[in-house]
């Protein structure tokens, strides 16, 4: 499946009104007949909950009953649609009326959705955009404004108490379908596998070294610190240290068969250490995943797995 048409909306593309006011790039009439996708930015919420729209120097209307999946049975919430203004969304041509074109964001939307319930598969990996967080995880657009969610446990195996420690609004990230429901539709998504085995992790570091690090937990017996966003290690107890706070540590010992990094906190710093993720943290050998394991195979004391053949539920 190509992912390409079901992109996320705005998805590497910086939207303004001024932009699409003054840009004309396309042929509203070509694009009306071939059914093709279209992005812009909702300019509009009326009084109707129809959203005015911007694209190719044309104005545009999204009514209602076509505003998103669901629109048209009265599933759609009146806040999905007053959240969009000044948001990027993507619809296809239907009509004409006047001197606005007549546009629907939810005949796109359902298109992509039936393209990923005949098509996805568990392991697959996705372009997403963050669009909204929550303590417990992640909300993010897959395509074409699809959202699905990635719980807190799914996000990476560092301890993290808020997805906010992790992504921010707008961001766009890679997921991996964890798993299918044909049956509600629904999508559910993980983040960690695409992260890095604790092998791939641990590789960067060498005794000796120095690195920064982030605070993610204070225990009786010593400081959780995050090394990279699927690697943590463990530093002994100390006055002043604090959960989110910026550190520079010393690597102590690396020890893959009980898959423990013993560190010793050399500098303390400011108290906002929310770090997000970049590609170069991603670690992806194929767009299928099958099977990943994060301990390496000398470790016999913890077993983190995900065996992506068993999640599907058709």
């Amino acid at each position: 499946m190509q992912q390409e048409r079901y992109l996320p909306e705005g998805f590497h593309t910086v939207f303004s009104e001024t932009q699409f006011d003054n840009r004309s790039t396309g042929d509203p009439y070509t694009a009306w007949e071939r059914g093709s996708r279209i992005d812009g930015i909702a300019t509009l919420c009326d009084e109707n909950r129809a959203l005015h729209v911007r694209f190719w120097g044309e104005k545009g209307i999204i009514p209602r009953e076509e505003a998103g999946l669901g629109a048209d049975v009265g599933t759609l919430k009146d806040i999905a649609v007053l959240s969009r203004v000044g948001q990027p969304v993507c619809f296809r041509i239907i009509g004409k009326e006047g001197d606005h074109w007549i546009l629907s964001r939810r005949s796109l939307q359902e298109e992509a959705h039936n393209c990923f319930m005949k098509n996805l598969r568990s392991g697959a990996v996705l372009e997403a955009k963050v669009t909204h967080l929550e303590q417990f995880g992640a909300f993010v657009d897959i395509g074409c404004g699809l959202i699905s969610m990635i719980g807190i446990e799914h996000i990476s195996v560092s301890r993290i108490r808020s997805a906010k420690q992790r992504f921010f609004a707008g961001q766009e990230i890679k997921v991996a379908v964890l798993r299918i429901d044909c049956g509600s539709g629904r999508i559910d998504l993980t983040h960690k596998e695409l992260l890095g085995t604790w092998e791939e992790n641990a590789a960067k570091l060498t005794p000796g070294c120095a690195v920064r690090g982030i605070v993610r937990s204070i225990k009786r017996y010593g400081a959780f610190i995050e090394l990279t966003p699927n690697l943590s290690g463990l530093s002994e107890p100390g006055p002043g240290l604090e959960e989110e706070m910026q550190v520079v540590v010393y690597i102590r010992s690396i020890l893959p068969e009980k898959m423990k990094i013993k560190l010793s906190v050399a500098d303390r710093g400011k108290t906002d250490g929310v770090r997000f993720i970049c590609s170069e943290d991603y670690h992806i050998s194929s767009p299928q995943l099958r099977v990943w394991r994060y301990p390496p195979e000398s470790c016999i004391t913890r077993q983190i797995e995900t065996d992506f053949s068993g999640n599907e539920l058709l």
